[in-house]
């Protein structure tokens, strides 16, 4: 028979937990049904080696596979715009030019409830449901072009919902966010964006191809939204089976408010406009640009198919965007912004000038520059947000939060930019009969954002005596 002494003072206390097994306490994930993962740390050095790369390297390769047909679904009507008065449409420019801005107008004003989303119901899930979202302006687009007598309301509600691709960009990157450690978050989330971003490029380049290939007097306008409907319903099986929710996932109301009360958060926005904003406005028009000023070229016939060069903007510019951002990290955002947007109100200047000769390879050129240097403000002016955050950080809410959510909420701002620019033209062709006066406004705003630029950033940087 054992006896046990009754008094606390006698009992052995359990041995202290060495830090390495605190480390791996720490460490250890939890998966709950619905591919939910509990107790997720990046900064975990050991968790990360364990489990975590391969898990965040897994959810990152399905985030831009969804992101890519998000991006594609919104670009879808700048492109179908072109060819439907050949297929008897019958729509004034001012209509042909709502049609290509409305996408532009929904997925920027989506971008910032769509951040919220992923703390809310899980990224997984989330993705479940904004990939599926897709098929309505897919299928809506698909059953509204095949028939001229559509109503042009009707035409301009489906264009509407095309939307739903540009907000999938906000989700998409704040899903991200929260799987990498911080020293990796701007390779992933880099490789994201541009994977998003080539979507834009691709339905440029395969839309015209599927409308044409095989068809003789007529086009195949539903082909352009039914042939991403089986890519649609892969990334949701994909994003069912293969990624994952993280219950440490949470929403940050409170640096989202005070991110909203700093001047910079405005200032960048406004630059964010003139770099990314321009990168999506002339990709969403530069095929009706292309169309209209030189009618006469149709594009490459290979076979049956039509390969146009429209697609080589957003091309270019999504390439030109992780260097944006390698630049800054080695000669500063205010540089080389200001670089970018020199270049971009001399590619503007350069089309005005050029117009004239009416000659397709100098009016390609000069635009393809101007989409080289919005690719790359792109990456150097979203570089210089968590640096100024850093720098203005005055107690109450961190630096890093703040910055954190200033980024999602910048990019939902400059996204406007796709709605501003083809409005402007749209405007000065039904007014002035001529591109031209858009553009020269376009070149006075890019000196006006080289200005404010240099004004706020190159005096902040000189006062702190901080690379910005």
């Amino acid at each position: 028979m054992t006896v046990t002494d009754p008094r606390p003072e006698t009992a052995t206390p359990p041995a202290a937990a060495t830090p390495a097994q605190t480390a791996q306490a720490d460490a250890t994930l939890t998966h709950r049904s619905g591919r939910w993962i509990d107790n997720w740390n990046p900064e975990n050095p050991t968790q990360w080696a364990n489990e975590g790369k391969a898990i965040a390297s897994r959810n990152l390769r399905w985030s831009i596979f969804a992101e890519f047909l998000g991006f594609v679904v919104w670009q879808l009507w700048s492109v179908v715009v072109v060819s439907l008065p050949a297929a008897g449409f019958q729509l004034s420019t001012g209509e042909i030019f709502w049609l290509i801005s409305m996408p532009s107008l929904v997925g920027a004003t989506l971008r910032i409830p769509y951040t919220f989303m992923v703390p809310r119901f899980g990224g997984r899930n989330w993705t479940i449901v904004s990939a599926g979202l897709l098929l309505i302006p897919s299928i809506g687009l698909a059953i509204a072009v095949s028939n001229p007598q559509t109503p042009f309301g009707l035409l301009l509600l489906i264009a509407a919902f095309a939307g739903f691709g540009g907000g999938n960009f906000a989700s998409s990157m704040s899903n991200i966010t929260f799987f990498y450690p911080a020293a990796q978050k701007g390779y992933a989330l880099g490789l994201n964006a541009a994977g998003g971003n080539l979507g834009a490029s691709v339905a440029q380049f395969v839309v015209p191809i599927v409308i044409t290939v095989g068809a003789a007097a007529t086009l195949n306008l539903p082909l352009a939204g039914l042939i991403w409907v089986p890519l649609i319903l892969v990334a949701m099986v994909g994003a069912y089976l293969r990624m994952d929710n993280l219950s440490a996932a949470k929403a940050d109301i409170t640096a989202s408010l005070a991110a909203l009360k700093e001047p910079h958060m405005w200032v960048l926005s406004l630059l964010y406009i003139g770099t990314f904003g321009s990168f999506i406005g002339f990709a969403g028009v530069f095929p009706k640009l292309l169309a209209d000023t030189f009618p006469d070229f149709k594009g490459f016939t290979i076979g049956t198919a039509t390969v146009t060069l429209a697609f080589m903007g957003a091309l270019v510019g999504s390439l030109a965007r992780p260097y944006g951002g390698k630049l800054a990290d080695r000669f500063g955002g205010t540089v080389i912004t200001i670089g970018a947007f020199t270049v971009m109100g001399l590619g503007i200047l350069s089309v005005i000038l050029t117009l004239p000769m009416q000659n397709f390879a100098i009016f390609l050129l000069c635009f393809l520059v101007l989409f080289a240097a919005a690719g790359i403000g792109n990456g150097s002016t979203y570089r210089m947000i968590p640096t100024i955050f850093a720098l203005k950080a005055n107690g109450g809410i961190g630096a890093q939060r703040k910055a954190a959510a200033a980024l999602g909420l910048i990019s939902a701002i400059g996204a406007y930019g796709g709605f501003f620019i083809p409005q402007l033209l749209g405007f000065s062709k039904t007014t002035f009969g001529s591109y031209t006066p858009a553009l020269g406004w376009f070149a006075l705003a890019y000196v006006a954002f080289l200005a404010l630029t240099a004004g706020v950033y190159l005096r902040l940087s000189k006062k702190t005596g901080t690379r910005i």
